[in-house]
């Protein structure tokens, strides 16, 4: 939920049943970030008072959570140069090898927007949660993206480290430098290389508007510039 109670105040709410994340920003300044527990039942570590540091630390680590992912979202990162090389090769999880991430293929690319909407859930999410949120995303059926097929885009991403299961449990939580790649991933598909490409198909310069933002002029001269540099390289752009 997003609400704006007075002038240039933002609020962001995201509930997770008797849980919420609150973040208030003002202009271009965070002002302050909450965790709430409406019902202390959610966080399964008991109700009494001498259960009050735990519920402390539970709630405090849902904050970093959200902190991290809204970092990632603004700001994304690679930390390996090479991994848009082994991305898409296979990898080894426990015994079994599983296939790699082909961003080109639009359902590991919906895999890693669930991954990503749900990064900040307080108690991670499951097989079943990530099912669900592909599905919202995409509209697709039962029919059209199952259980089993979430399972296994889960492992490949498992696999590369951008998510984590840890011990036992059946619920899947991203790390922060996880959730950074798979920010930067998104981004550089769909906000630059997508734009670049579409950008340099264009004959000529259209009308340049005269409130354009910083990332419409960076764009506009990174066109000018790619389209000097396919015809350098002998790359004809088709119409």
């Amino acid at each position: 939920m997003l609400e704006r109670p007075s002038y240039d105040l933002t609020v962001l709410k995201v509930h997770f049943g008797g849980l919420s994340l609150k973040a208030y920003s003002k202009g271009e300044h965070v002002l302050r970030l909450e965790a709430i527990v409406h019902n202390s039942k959610e966080l399964r570590c008991g109700r009494v008072l001498e259960k009050f540091p735990e519920i402390t630390s539970r709630l405090s680590a849902m904050l970093d959570r959200f902190a991290t992912a809204l970092d990632c979202v603004d700001i994304g990162f690679i930390a390996d140069d090479q991994i848009l090389d082994q991305l898409p090769q296979s990898s080894q999880l426990g015994k079994s090898r599983v296939g790699g991430i082909d961003l080109n293929q639009p359902r590991m690319r919906n895999a890693l927007r669930a991954v990503q909407a749900l990064a900040i859930a307080p108690k991670g999410f499951t097989a079943a949660q990530f099912t669900g949120k592909v599905r919202s995303l995409t509209r697709l059926t039962e029919a059209d993206y199952t259980t089993r097929q979430a399972v296994y885009d889960l492992r490949k991403l498992r696999a590369k480290a951008l998510i984590s299961k840890p011990g036992r449990s059946r619920r899947y939580v991203v790390p922060p430098a996880g959730a950074g790649t798979i920010s930067a991933l998104l981004t550089l598909r769909d906000q630059v290389i997508i734009p670049l490409l579409a950008g340099v198909r264009s004959p000529r310069l259209g009308h340049t508007p005269s409130l354009g933002t910083p990332i419409d002029r960076h764009y506009e001269k990174l066109r000018i510039d790619m389209k000097a540099l396919f015809t350098e390289l002998g790359i004809a752009a088709a119409a």
